[in-house]
């Protein structure tokens, strides 16, 4: 029997909430598969099972607060339940699913015995003879239907034609099936107003989460009448409204966890910097050229030539790739790109691209997008914020040219990239206009020395003035 515990989810994480439940009791789940939500200061992420087997007993509430390392689940040994028809056969209730026939309006088919079904009206056992034509009869018998448990339209109570076939219909009308939802979605929904039969489930088998009813909330609503000078609406205490504090509450936290996080980094790291400027021409002729001849869908955006460099650069400067932890460094297992994202709702969270130096430029691009939109809904996996080995942060779209970061512990390096600007610069022995972009570097001193730090600008600043070699 496995322990599945709240998990770290980050160096400033001592303690998480859990939102919610993706799976119940029972359910068998997969490595990696998504079982739970918790949220913690800076986010809302979707948790990862890290073993195969099934889920024999949920430990924790949602809505509990506890530390890092909390037992939440028990998982027993990998026998997969059975699910369908297979589990029919064998007794095993399987998931909700819409009935062919209501099971107390009607009774049994008529391969069971044809005498009254226990289920039918007191007095029309009692009654004894239903009123109803031979034809009427017969058709009863063809479509299964007991004429005990209807009531006649005819003259005297009898049973017409259409009487039974108002019975068949009835009975092969789909009945309205139970949204399946978590918990802690349907508390939501019903705060948020929300009708679950609108929202489309992203969960296992369209299990309708949390972040799906955030996504389907109404928009804002007209701003109410302006109360008249001097009066003060009934409860009024001077606050904003109630339903905006959750997320002023989320901000300020996150606020907190940053603070704190980048203090702890700027008293224990020693960082040292350093940056240079890069010629961007060749790069931005071929990225242009690339997108002239594709699908807008597919086209780039320099950040990915920039994240695909700082990717390989890694590669071949590993000092820098990996954690400071227990006095000395440990190498990364991959190429683990973090990029800052900034939320919103204020504040920023850096998730990673797994194996970005593996990553070809279409979908590293696609990746990014992908990471971009889950981490501004709050649909983060936890690998994503847990096991980053190298930052990068780009500030171009929002027009800064150089940027010295924070390094995010325990990683030893922070990257860099400012706005690509056109600039004059000597080629060739001649001035002209060209651009360029400025590439920076934040890293611990304990790991590396800035000769280190030199051996990866140069080769970002290789790779990007050759971006040959980042299309391969």
């Amino acid at each position: 029997m496995a322990e599945f515990t709240m998990p770290s989810l980050g160096a400033d994480m001592d303690e998480g909430t859990l939102l919610e439940w993706l799976v119940g009791p029972g359910d068998f789940v997969h490595k990696g598969d998504p079982v739970a939500v918790v949220e913690t200061a800076k986010s809302t992420i979707e948790v990862e099972c890290f073993a195969t087997g099934t889920m024999t007993e949920l430990l924790v509430e949602p809505g509990a607060t506890v530390p890092v390392g909390t037992p939440l689940a028990l998982i027993g040994p990998a026998e997969k339940r059975p699910t369908g028809r297979k589990a029919r056969k064998k007794g095993v209730p399987s998931a909700p699913s819409v009935p062919t026939e209501p099971a107390t309006e009607l009774p049994s088919p008529p391969s069971e015995p044809a005498s009254v079904p226990a289920s039918a009206p007191s007095d029309a056992r009692q009654g004894g003879h239903v009123e109803a034509g031979p034809l009427v009869r017969h058709l009863a018998e063809q479509s299964g239907v007991h004429l005990e448990t209807l009531h006649g339209s005819g003259p005297g109570g009898r049973v017409t034609r259409t009487d039974v076939e108002a019975a068949v219909a009835a009975r092969a009308a789909p009945r309205p099936a139970r949204v399946r939802a978590t918990p802690f979605a349907r508390r939501l929904a019903e705060e948020l107003g929300v009708d679950l039969a609108t929202v489309t489930g992203t969960g296992k088998e369209s299990l309708v989460r949390a972040a799906d009813v955030r996504r389907a909330e109404p928009g804002p609503q007209a701003p109410a009448p302006q109360a008249p000078a001097g009066a003060t609406p009934a409860g009024a205490s001077g606050r904003r409204p109630s339903a905006a504090r959750p997320s002023e509450d989320r901000a300020a936290g996150m606020r907190q966890a940053i603070a704190a996080l980048m203090t702890r980094a700027n008293r224990d790291i020693p960082h040292y910097y350093l940056s240079t400027t890069v010629d961007m021409a060749a790069a931005m002729d071929r990225l242009h050229e690339h997108n002239r001849r594709s699908p807008v869908g597919e086209r780039l955006l320099p950040a990915a030539l920039l994240l695909k460099a700082a990717a390989l650069g890694a590669r071949e400067v590993p000092e820098l790739n990996g954690f400071w932890t227990d006095d000395h460094f440990t190498p990364g297992e991959g190429i683990h790109l973090a990029v800052a994202v900034s939320l919103r709702s204020g504040g920023l969270v850096a998730p990673a691209l797994h194996h970005a130096d593996t990553l070809a430029l279409p979908q590293l691009m696609n990746s990014l997008k992908d990471l971009v939109t889950r981490a501004r809904a709050g649909r983060l996996r936890g690998s994503e914020v847990s096991d980053a080995t190298i930052t990068v942060t780009n500030l171009g779209d929002q027009g800064v040219e150089t940027v010295f970061g924070v390094i995010h512990p325990p990683q030893v390096a922070l990257v860099g990239f400012g706005k690509v600007v056109d600039r004059p610069c000597a080629v060739d022995g001649l001035l002209g206009v060209r651009p360029a972009v400025t590439v920076t570097l934040s890293a611990d001193h304990r790991a590396t020395d800035g000769a280190v730090g030199a051996r990866y600008l140069t080769a970002v600043s290789r790779l990007l003035q050759n971006p040959e070699q980042l299309w391969t």
